[in-house]
């Protein structure tokens, strides 16, 4: 079990911390919740030329969207790798899929970005920050791609050892 492991470490690592960051976020959600509403809140009133009067839910939204998905992509992945390590790719290519997978957690930093950027840029430009499509791009890409290659093994007998 241990040499299987060692294929996929990486990317289990990175899942794993994307399953601990939905954790916290959701223990920190618990605890104080209005933290979040009041930084809203505050860039709402510093910046009112660049926010309607959606943008105090909406903004909060882009936080939650961050918890749900963390959590959710990074369950997905998690069973993505478990799928990485019981195949008959290739050593190398279980550690490069697994590494792809695991970067399907760098999706919800999107969110985060906008959450974070939204107060004082406004909705629009916070959605396309450089910071919130660099996330998109590594999480969506990654995962994709990681993904393909373990569905053309598993599908094709590709990257076969």
């Amino acid at each position: 079990m241990s040499s299987e492991l060692s294929n996929i470490k990486v990317g289990l690592a990175i899942v794993l911390l994307g399953l601990f960051f939905n954790i916290a976020l959701g223990i920190s959600f618990g605890a104080n919740e209005g933290a979040y509403k009041d930084y809203v809140a505050e860039g709402i009133a510093a910046y009112p030329e660049v926010h309607d009067e959606k943008s105090q839910d909406k903004i909060w939204r882009y936080a939650q969207r961050t918890h749900f998905h963390a959590g959710g992509i990074a369950a997905f992945c998690l069973g993505l790798i478990i799928l990485v390590m019981f195949s008959d790719l290739r050593s190398r290519m279980k550690k490069i899929s697994s590494i792809l997978i695991g970067l399907g957690s760098f999706y919800p930093l999107a969110w985060l970005c906008m959450f974070i950027l939204a107060p004082s840029l406004g909705r629009s430009v916070a959605h396309e920050h450089i910071f919130t499509k660099l996330c998109t791009a590594i999480g969506v890409g990654g995962m994709l791609l990681g993904s393909l290659i373990l569905l053309a093994n598993i599908y094709l007998g590709r990257f076969r050892d």
